[in-house]
C-alpha cells in the first residue's frame, strides 16, 4: 500500500524539481569525493575517527580538545588522523613519536600549514607563518639570525652592561620587579600575566626599534592590545581555514583579523621608515638598523637569487616583534604558574640565585 500511496506524490514532481533534485545530488557526492584525502600509492590510510559531512570531526574534540585528542591517541595509536571542517589533520602523541617527527625529522615537519587566513598576513609573505622552508624563507631566517647576532654584540649605553640587548632585558626586569612589588602591597589578588606582557613588549619595541615606554604609555597599551587581541583571532581558529566554501559568505572575524593585520603593520612600517631616514652605518641602534644594514652591505647566500627589499625588512621586524611578545610572555606566565604551585622549587631557585645575586632585593636598584 506503501509504494501506491507515494505514487501520486511523485506524479506532482515537475520536471525542473526533479533536475535540481538530482543536480543537488551530484553536488553532495562530488563534494564526498573531493573530501576524501588522496593516499599516495604504496601508503596506508590512518587510523582515526569517521569524520561527518563538512564539519569533519569538530564535535569529537568537544570544548577540551586536549583531552579528547588523548583519549583518541588511546583507540587509534600514536600517529592518527582526524578531520577538521574539510582539511585532513595528521595527530601525533607521544614523547618517541614527537622527538622522531620534530628531531630526527624537522625538516620534513617544519613548514606550516597553508591555511588561507595566513595568506593575508604580509601578503603571504610573512616569515612566522610561511610555507616554505626553503629558498626564500631560509634566505630571510638567516637575514634575521645575522641581524639579531649583530646587534648581540652592539654596545649598551651605560658601561655596567656587557652589550645593548642585556641592558634592556636587565632594566625592565628591575622595573618589572618594581611594580609587581607595588601590587603585592595591595589588598587582594591580581592577575600578574598584564604587568609580564607590557614588560616584554617594552624590551621587544628596545631591542627592534630603539625605544622603551613608560607601561602607562597609551601607544604601548595600545600595541599590546592589537598584538594580544590578533593573537587571540589566529588561535581561536577560522572557520574559513577548513570550510573553504565559507569564503564566499560575509565573516566578521575576518574582517577584523584583516583590520588587526593592517594596524599592526601600520606601526610596524612607519618605524622602519624613520630608521631608513636616520640610518647611520656607524651607530647601529636596534635591530632593525641591523637589518638595513645587512640589506645593503651584506651579500645573500650564493645559492640564492633572492633579494630582500624596503617591504621585506618591514615583514621580518614585523614577524619578530609579534612571536618575541607572544612565545616569551607567555612562557614567563607559564613560570610563574609552576613557581606558585611548587613552592619547594621556588625556593630552590631563589637560594640558587642569592648565591651569585648581592642580598639586596633587586627592585630597590631601580
Amino acid at each position: 500500500m506503501m509504494p501506491l500511496a507515494v505514487l501520486p506524490m511523485l506524479s506532482s514532481i515537475s520536471v525542473s524539481e526533479s533536475l535540481l533534485a538530482i543536480i543537488t545530488v551530484c553536488l553532495v557526492y562530488l563534494l564526498m569525493r573531493l573530501m576524501r584525502t588522496k593516499i599516495p600509492e604504496g601508503l596506508q590510510k590512518l587510523p582515526g575517527p569517521k569524520p561527518l559531512p563538512i564539519i569533519g570531526n569538530v564535535l569529537e574534540l568537544g570544548k577540551n580538545p586536549h583531552l579528547s585528542l588523548t583519549a583518541m591517541s588511546k583507540r587509534y595509536g600514536p600517529v592518527f588522523q582526524i578531520q577538521i571542517g574539510m582539511r585532513p589533520v595528521v595527530v601525533l602523541s607521544g614523547n618517541d613519536v614527537i622527538h622522531q617527527a620534530l628531531l630526527k625529522q624537522g625538516e620534513e615537519f617544519a613548514g606550516r600549514p597553508d591555511l588561507y587566513s595566513s595568506r593575508f598576513i604580509r601578503n603571504g609573505k610573512s616569515l612566522a607563518f610561511s610555507t616554505d622552508q626553503v629558498g626564500v624563507w631560509r634566505t630571510r631566517r638567516k637575514l634575521a639570525l645575522s641581524a639579531l647576532r649583530t646587534f648581540s654584540m652592539v654596545q649598551g649605553k651605560s658601561s655596567e652592561y656587557s652589550c645593548a640587548l642585556e641592558e634592556h632585558i636587565s632594566k625592565e626586569s628591575l622595573y618589572l620587579i618594581e611594580r609587581l612589588h607595588k601590587v603585592m602591597k595591595a589588598d587582594g589578588c591580581f592577575d600578574p600575566f598584564r604587568h609580564i606582557v607590557v614588560s616584554v613588549a617594552n624590551v621587544i619595541c628596545g631591542i627592534c626599534f630603539d625605544r622603551r615606554y613608560s607601561h602607562d604609555d597609551d601607544e604601548l597599551l595600545s600595541l599590546v592590545d592589537l598584538s594580544d587581541e590578533f593573537l587571540k583571532i589566529v588561535g581561536s581558529g577560522n572557520p574559513l581555514d577548513f570550510i573553504p566554501f565559507l569564503r564566499i559568505l560575509p565573516n566578521k572575524m575576518m574582517r577584523k583579523f584583516l583590520e588587526l593585520n593592517a594596524q599592526l603593520e601600520k606601526f610596524v612600517n612607519k618605524i622602519v621608515i624613520d630608521h631608513y631616514d636616520t640610518f647611520d652605518k656607524d651607530n647601529i641602534r636596534d635591530i632593525t638598523d641591523s637589518l638595513i644594514n645587512h640589506c645593503e652591505d651584506r651579500k645573500l647566500a650564493e645559492s640564492s637569487n633572492v633579494q630582500v627589499s624596503d617591504e621585506k625588512v618591514v615583514g621580518i621586524v614585523n614577524d619578530l616583534f609579534g612571536a618575541g611578545v607572544d612565545t616569551v610572555s607567555t612562557a614567563l606566565s607559564w613560570a610563574v604558574v609552576y613557581l606558585v604551585n611548587y613552592p619547594e622549587i621556588q625556593e630552590r631557585l631563589q637560594r640558587e640565585l642569592s648565591e651569585y645575586l648581592s642580598a639586596e632585593p633587586l627592585f630597590l636598584r631601580v
